[in-house]
């Protein structure tokens, strides 16, 4: 056992379920143009009393029961988020209490919607030196916190979630076969939420002019997707010595539909099964992959051997690609 991959998923979505009709009314616009734009019907809200740990701390309670195994055994948990309960502590310090993970390191990352994949990567060469580690990934956002409903074009594509996996070791020719990170600062400013740090401290004024709210320059961020993605996947595929046509399952983040049909199209990827969750569950930020890549397995559509390629792109602005070969959970 000398390879790593992930041996069980999970996922957590909140209760509460807001349709089109609902958040067009808040936002001044029809359930029809919401839909026609971005292929969302539906997403999730946390409840008041679910911060973002909540719905990671429940997402990895499922994962680890997936994996078959509890979370003593965890030596580290790494959370994606861009929205944590608060500046500090770290949000995996939270969850690693909530699921008595007492023997973990854990930390945080902010890579915004391709965190999780970075998240993978980190675990994967935390764990090259213990042989039988296992570390917990988790991509949880609770974006219904942060949105200004008068900015129409982005509050009616966010919502919340939580989705896991547990790396461990895996039989030889399974698991990790290649990952790109790509990261490209001069382009921060496409997708940022502008105070509550250091350089805009919170005051009464910052608040008062919805400094504090998530902001996204939409068009630039689509220019910037289906420029850079494209070749990163490819040169991922291509160190990998795979096809595009070889690939059974791709699993991208959700930023919308219009734009992801348009980037599997744009990447030659129409072959792969595209597993989409956004009609449900919107852009859920460094979730969106965990939690579709949890309800692709749960469905049971991946199968042991198959090619599978998740996709996380998003603020910074970044790009992770990871190409598995699936093993079936034992």
């Amino acid at each position: 056992m000398s390879a790593w991959g992930i041996v069980g998923t999970g996922s957590y979505l909140p209760e509460r379920e807001i349709s089109n009709k609902e958040v067009a009314e808040w936002c001044g616009v029809s359930a029809e143009w919401i839909e026609e734009r971005t292929e969302i019907l539906t997403r999730r809200y946390a409840a008041p009393d679910e911060a973002t740990s909540d719905l990671a701390a429940t997402a990895a309670t499922r994962a680890l029961r997936a994996a078959g195994i509890t979370a003593d055994q965890l030596d580290h948990v790494i959370v994606s988020t861009s929205t944590g309960d608060s500046p500090q502590p770290p949000t995996a310090y939270l969850v690693q209490d909530a699921i008595g993970a007492r023997a973990a390191a854990c930390f945080d990352i902010n890579v915004v919607c391709s965190g999780f994949v970075y998240g993978l990567e980190v675990a994967r060469r935390l764990l090259a030196a213990n042989p039988r580690g296992h570390a917990l990934v988790i991509g949880a956002d609770v974006y219904s916190r942060i949105l200004d409903y008068g900015d129409h074009r982005t509050a009616v594509l966010l919502g919340d979630g939580a989705g896991a996996a547990v790396v461990g070791p895996v039989p030889d020719g399974y698991g990790f076969l290649g990952t790109e990170l790509v990261s490209d600062g001069a382009a921060h400013h496409l997708i940022r939420v502008e105070a509550g740090g250091s350089r805009m401290p919170t005051t009464a004024q910052s608040v008062a002019e919805g400094r504090h709210c998530f902001r996204m320059d939409g068009r630039g961020v689509r220019d910037f997707v289906m420029d850079n993605v494209p070749p990163i996947l490819h040169r991922l595929l291509q160190r990998a010595g795979i096809e595009a046509h070889d690939v059974d399952h791709l699993v991208p983040h959700q930023p919308n539909g219009v734009l992801l049909r348009r980037l599997v199209e744009r990447c030659a990827m129409t072959r792969a099964h595209t597993h989409r969750t956004l009609e449900r569950y919107g852009n859920i930020g460094s979730a969106s992959v965990p939690v579709a890549l949890d309800d692709a397995c749960r469905s049971g559509r991946i199968h042991g051997g198959d090619l599978t390629l998740l996709a996380g792109f998003g603020g910074g602005m970044s790009v992770g690609a990871t190409l598995m070969r699936w093993q079936e959970p034992s």
